[in-house]
C-alpha cells in the first residue's frame, strides 16, 4: 500500500479542529484507503479502537441507511457506548439523502471529530455550503502523483516509468500492474461506474450517446481552448445533434464527477478572468487513453495535462495566462505568490521552437518566476532568467 503522505499531513493538521473534513475526488483515487491510513495514524497516537467509527456507505451492510435520520441514529448508537471524543468517518456519504443534516446535528450534539468522503462535487452543493458555512474544509484527493507512483518502481529507469505513468495513469490499484488486459478492464470499470452511476443515473440523462460524444471530443482536445458553443458546432458538423446549453450542462457534470478539470483564462495585464474559451484537463491520463482506445496523443499536451494536475496537487490555483495576443500555459498562484509555466516536449529541436515557447514570457513585465518544463535532459537550466527544468525530475522533487 502506497502511503499518501501529503494528504495524511493535511488531515493531521486539521485533527481535533472544529471543522468537518470533506475529502473529495474521482472514484477509486484512494479516498477510502487514505482514511484507513489516517485511522492507523490515530491508533499510533493512542486513540482506542472503540473511539473510531468507520461507516462505508457503499457496503451492503448499510443498505438500510438511506436518509439522514437513519444515519444519525446509527452514529448515535455507536457514540453512546462509551464516553469521550469519537472520530467518525463516513465514506461515500452522498449516497444518503440530506446527509448534511445528520452531519450538522452530530457535530452539535456530540464530541466528535468528523470526516466525510464523496466522489462528486454535489457534496459541496449550495445547500451543504450554506448549512455548514465556515465549518468545513475540503481536501481534494487525486490519483497517485508520479512521485508516489515511482516509489514502487525505483529500481527502474525513471523516464521509462514516467512514460508508463503517462500511458496508464495513476489509479492506486494499477500502480504495480503491467498486464494491459487487467489495466484496461479496471479503467473500463471506473469509466462505467463514474459515467453510468455518478452522471447518467444522478442526472437522469436520456441521450447517453450524446453525453459520451461530448466527453470523447474533449478528451481528444486536451490542451485546446474549448467553449460550449465551439464544441456544439464541432459535434453538429460531424452529424451529431447538440445544443450549446446541453454541452454546457454535460461539461459541468463531468467536472462535478471529477473526470474533467476546468482551467479558465486570466488576462495577466488586465488582471481579470475571461468569460470565453477555457481548457479542460482529464483527472487521469490512463482513463483518457482507455476511453479513446490509446489513440496517439500529442506528448506535449499529455505533459501539459500532468503539469496542471501536479500544480493543483501542490496547492496552487491554476489558470491559463492571456497576455496581449499570446498565451502562457499556466499561471500558478498560492496566496500572493505567482509562478508562470510553459510546457513543451522539447525545445532543443530548433531555435524557432525555443523562441515560440519563451516569447510569451517576454510579454509579462512583473518579477515573478518564469519556468519552462520539458523532457530535455541537458545542462541548460537558465535561459535569460527563465528556469528550464527536466520534467521527470520536477515531478519527483515536488
Amino acid at each position: 500500500m502506497i502511503e499518501r503522505t501529503d494528504y495524511l499531513k493535511r488531515l493531521l493538521s486539521f485533527k481535533d479542529k472544529k471543522v468537518i473534513k470533506v475529502i473529495t475526488g474521482i472514484r477509486r483515487c484512494g479516498k477510502s484507503t487514505l482514511l484507513q491510513q489516517y485511522t492507523d495514524c490515530l491508533k499510533k497516537q493512542c486513540v482506542a479502537d472503540d473511539k473510531i467509527i468507520f461507516v462505508n456507505l457503499e457496503s451492503a451492510k448499510y443498505d438500510s441507511i438511506c436518509d439522514y435520520h437513519a444515519l444519525y441514529s446509527l452514529i448515535e448508537s455507536q457514540i453512546k457506548k462509551n464516553d469521550g471524543r469519537h472520530y467518525v468517518f463516513l465514506d461515500e456519504v452522498q449516497n444518503v439523502a440530506s446527509f448534511e443534516k445528520a452531519v450538522e446535528s452530530l457535530c452539535v450534539d456530540f464530541d466528535i471529530d468528523i470526516y466525510i468522503t464523496g466522489s462528486n462535487a454535489y457534496m459541496l452543493s449550495s445547500e451543504l455550503s450554506t448549512l455548514l458555512s465556515g465549518r468545513y474544509v475540503e481536501i481534494f484527493v487525486q490519483p497517485l502523483s508520479f512521485k508516489e507512483y515511482y516509489s514502487v518502481w525505483q529500481d527502474y529507469d525513471k523516464e521509462k516509468i514516467f512514460y508508463q505513468y503517462m500511458k496508464y495513469g495513476g489509479f492506486p490499484f494499477l500502480a504495480k500492474e503491467t498486464d494491459e488486459m487487467v489495466i484496461n478492464s479496471y479503467l473500463d470499470g471506473i469509466y462505467n461506474t463514474v459515467v453510468l452511476k455518478d452522471i447518467i443515473k444522478r442526472n437522469e440523462i436520456k441521450d447517453i450517446t450524446g453525453l459520451e460524444n461530448v466527453l470523447k471530443t474533449v478528451l481528444s482536445s486536451i490542451g485546446g481552448l474549448i467553449s460550449a458553443n465551439s464544441l456544439a458546432k464541432e459535434l453538429r458538423s460531424s452529424g451529431r445533434s447538440s445544443t450549446n446549453e446541453t454541452v454546457e450542462k454535460y461539461l459541468e457534470m463531468f467536472c462535478n464527477a471529477f473526470i474533467l478539470n476546468k482551467a479558465v483564462r486570466y488576462n495577466i495585464r488586465g488582471k481579470a478572468y475571461m468569460k470565453t474559451l477555457s481548457k479542460y484537463y482529464v483527472s487521469d491520463l490512463g482513463l483518457r487513453n482507455n476511453v479513446l482506445g490509446y489513440r496517439q496523443m500529442d506528448v506535449t499536451h499529455a505533459l501539459e495535462n500532468l503539469v496542471y494536475l501536479e500544480l493543483i496537487r501542490r496547492g496552487y490555483q491554476v489558470d491559463i495566462g492571456k497576455v496581449n495576443e499570446t498565451e502562457i500555459d499556466f499561471v500558478a498562484r498560492k496566496q500572493e505568490f505567482i509562478e508562470y509555466y510553459q510546457v513543451s516536449f522539447t525545445v532543443n529541436n530548433s531555435a524557432d521552437t525555443l523562441n515560440r515557447e519563451i516569447r510569451p514570457f517576454d510579454a509579462v513585465d512583473d518579477h515573478y518566476q518564469k519556468i519552462l518544463i520539458t523532457m530535455d535532459k541537458d545542462f541548460v537550466s537558465d535561459i535569460n532568467g527563465i528556469k528550464k527544468l527536466y520534467a521527470v525530475d520536477w515531478f519527483l522533487n515536488g
